[in-house]
């Protein structure tokens, strides 16, 4: 169910064509004023947003190509990680479990909202990209854990980045059609990683779910079921790995 494919090629150079192009747009422009686009990183150093929504916009672009439904997916679950990164600015809450909890005690907070939102992007995406229902749930299952894995190591500078270039390799090493998906998340990736690494810019909640959902949107492509369940997999292990890490982070 996925069109005929862009070349690899076209697509990490069109990505990091894109990505460079909006991150110097949005600098220039800066919508509702620079404090509103910077952040103190863990080291306390002042870095810039805007590699994140351009990262996401050229990644969802890109997929876009391969599949409508795909750049839907990215565009999505980007915009969900940009409402947390703006909505929940402060929030100290980490992990399914602290936010599932404050909403299930009746407060919505934008983690609950992130979660919610990249979770039905990408059930919405894998029940357009597959045929059978339970492939279409893995699908779902995958791009979603791939968009909060990516997220997941974005901790210091340069590892989102740096994540999505390895975990993309495999795909765009070998033809098919997940190869072009994987491309454009991977070009993406390298025109964010000099600033990132050297603590210019970050990803933020907004770049880094947008570029794993493109990697997930890739393994969707080019796998069946027994992939997309050793995926699956993986990514959900990963999360209840990341959340028992909150946890202990937190003393719980």
């Amino acid at each position: 169910m996925i069109n005929r494919l862009p070349r690899r090629g076209s697509s990490f150079a069109l990505a990091a064509a894109l990505t460079r192009a909006g991150a110097a747009a949005l600098r220039a422009w800066a919508p509702g004023g620079r404090e509103r686009w910077e952040r103190t990183n863990y080291a306390g150093r002042t870095v810039e947003l805007y590699a994140g929504p351009a990262s996401a916009l050229a990644a969802a672009a890109c997929a876009g190509r391969v599949h409508p439904v795909a750049g839907f997916a990215v565009l999505t679950v980007g915009a969900c990680g940009a409402y947390d990164d703006v909505a929940g600015a402060g929030d100290e809450r980490r992990g399914f479990r602290a936010h599932l909890t404050a909403l299930m005690d009746g407060e919505v907070t934008s983690g609950a909202v992130k979660l919610l939102g990249i979770s039905a992007a990408g059930l919405v995406a894998g029940a357009v990209l597959k045929e059978r229902l339970l492939d279409k749930v893995l699908a779902g299952v995958v791009i979603a854990g791939a968009a909060h894995f990516v997220n997941l190591v974005d901790v210091r500078p340069g590892r989102a980045a740096g994540a999505v270039l390895a975990l993309g390799a495999p795909g765009l090493l070998r033809s098919g059609p997940g190869a072009a998906p994987a491309a454009a998340a991977m070009g993406a990736a390298a025109a964010v990683l000099p600033d990132d690494a050297a603590e210019r810019t970050m990803l933020g909640d907004t770049g880094a779910h947008a570029l794993g959902a493109a990697l997930g949107t890739a393994v969707v492509a080019a796998n069946g079921r027994a992939g997309l369940v050793a995926h699956a997999a993986a990514v959900v292990l990963a999360a209840v790995y990341g959340d028992a890490v909150s946890e202990l982070a937190r003393g719980v």
